[in-house]
């Protein structure tokens, strides 16, 4: 024994050097472990957390800590629609972006002859277009710039559906009409874009596919840009330094309008456009209102089977059962090839395609409050979303047309959350989905999944304390006016 201890001198002596040398960096060690010992041991109880949260925090924090969580992607975006009101009528005014051209309102109807056609109130031009009216349909309209208070003020809420009385036909007759010409302008467009991408980053969006018909760019004497001119444009203003700051990566999809009489001819243009440029063309959408009749889904069985002969690997995302009404819409679309559906909200009442779509590669594309306001559900509350949630439909959120419906990603998370009761696991696999399932270049999914997933555990970390509540003063929230008139939030 005596033996022993005097071979184990040495290493007693080292002991005691290393000790002396180290012992304040040693002492702050034992304190950083002591610190973080209840959340390490809890990282795995993220869940049980969350749902604590759910029963104490208020409306407000439950928002904020939405806010705050990183999310996926969105999938079902339309390209012009997406934008604000109040972003479209600040950026069309702004001569840097503008250059030459100057937009036009028609803020104060006038009783004028001849019309073969009365346009919506606040139907907005470009200055070729003005200049070619007659006399009196010039007195209607007025430059942006020069809107009084109250104009400017109805000139936004025309761009939203912000009355419970507007619907569906003010959506489809009237908004489109009033973003008009601002919406075909390469200049504004592509800085509106670009203001839509900084948004959704501030909220952890981290990948956007976007629904773009053509794209019909039209130049300052309104003639059309060509497509390819077009596609360029869009590539350049990506990769300009303000639209890589936001840090979203953004594809797009070719859309062509279900119902317009030459919609086969568009289709086919469609996959030469996806095949030419596929690194920043992803995918097709056949998009427009199922319950007109001209844009049934079989209608189109034909042109798909020849663009399958024709091209590889080009993937559909589709819109269907988009309706109140039963019917086999989602089926039908499926059969022309669908990789993910738009909406699906009436699959419910096609128990044979849900019994395929469950535990299959087919993603449901939901978005909530679009289906609400547009009145293809009667209230969110009875939405199809869970039941394809929990029975193993693979969906995600989206935001649809949320420049129209003034609001965000985290109001989509929010309302189920709040409507459903999503546990946490549910919440992580919705923004996963979205990731799993877009259409982006595998290496760039691979990519994006990744930091989803860290970004998640990082989100994790920060919460799991009892200091939660705390945290959540310092979340920098952006406005949404759906939360606030919805919900009473930020107000």
């Amino acid at each position: 024994m005596l033996f022993w201890l005097r071979q184990q001198r040495p290493m007693t002596r080292f002991l005691r050097s290393f000790f002396r040398l180290y012992r304040r960096q040693l002492a702050w060690l034992c304190l950083l472990v002591v610190g973080l010992l209840p959340r390490i041991l809890s990282a795995r109880t993220f869940s049980q957390q969350f749902e604590r949260m759910k029963q104490v925090a208020t409306r407000e924090q439950l928002y904020r800590l939405l806010y705050a969580m990183p999310k996926g992607g969105d999938l079902h975006q339309h390209f012009n629609l997406a934008n604000f009101a109040e972003s479209w009528l600040l950026l069309a005014t702004d001569p840097k972006i503008t250059r030459s051209n100057v937009f036009y309102t028609r803020a104060r109807p006038r009783d004028c002859p001849n019309l073969t056609a009365v346009a919506p109130r606040f139907t907005t031009i470009q200055k070729s277009s003005y200049d070619a009216l007659p006399p009196c349909q010039k007195d209607e309209y007025v430059a942006l710039s020069q809107l009084t208070a109250e104009e400017r003020a109805l000139f936004i809420s025309g761009l939203k559906l912000d009355k419970d009385e507007e619907g569906r036909q003010e959506f489809f007759d009237a908004i489109g009409a009033r973003i008009g010409d601002m919406g075909r302008d390469p200049n504004l467009a592509g800085a509106a874009l670009v203001d839509n991408m900084r948004r959704f980053a501030t909220e952890g969006l981290r990948y956007m596919e976007l629904f773009v018909v053509g794209p019909r760019f039209i130049d300052i004497y309104g003639q059309p840009v060509p497509i390819e001119r077009g596609v360029q444009i869009l590539h350049e203003r990506l990769l300009a330094p303000d639209a890589l700051a936001t840090g979203l990566t953004v594809r797009f999809l070719a859309t062509v309008v279900r119902h317009h009489p030459d919609a086969e001819i568009e289709i086919e243009r469609a996959y030469d456009l996806v095949s030419k440029h596929r690194d920043l063309f992803v995918g097709i959408n056949l998009a427009g209102r199922e319950e007109d009749g001209r844009g049934h889904a079989l209608r189109f069985v034909d042109v798909f089977r020849r663009m399958r002969s024709r091209y590889s690997n080009i993937p559909l995302s589709l819109h269907a059962g988009e309706s109140e009404a039963p019917g086999t819409q989602v089926k039908d679309t499926l059969l022309l090839g669908a990789n993910r559906i738009g909406h699906g909200t009436n699959l419910l009442s096609d128990s044979s395609t849900m019994l395929l779509m469950r535990g299959n590669q087919y993603l449901i594309e939901t978005s909530l409050l679009s289906n609400q306001l547009l009145k293809y559900v009667p209230d969110i509350k009875v939405h199809p979303f869970p039941e394809f949630l929990r029975i193993g439909i693979p969906v995600c959120l989206n935001t649809d047309d949320r420049g129209a419906w003034d609001s965000n990603m985290t109001d989509e998370y929010f309302a189920a959350v709040t409507n459903f009761n999503l546990s946490w696991e549910e919440i992580v696999a919705i923004g996963r989905n979205s990731l799993t399932h877009s259409f982006v270049e595998p290496p760039v999914r691979e990519r994006l999944l990744r930091e989803y997933e860290a970004a998640m555990k990082r989100f994790e970390f920060q919460f799991i304390g009892d200091d939660w509540s705390e945290k959540l003063r310092h979340v920098n929230l952006s406005k949404s006016g759906y939360a606030k008139r919805k919900w009473g939030i930020l107000e």
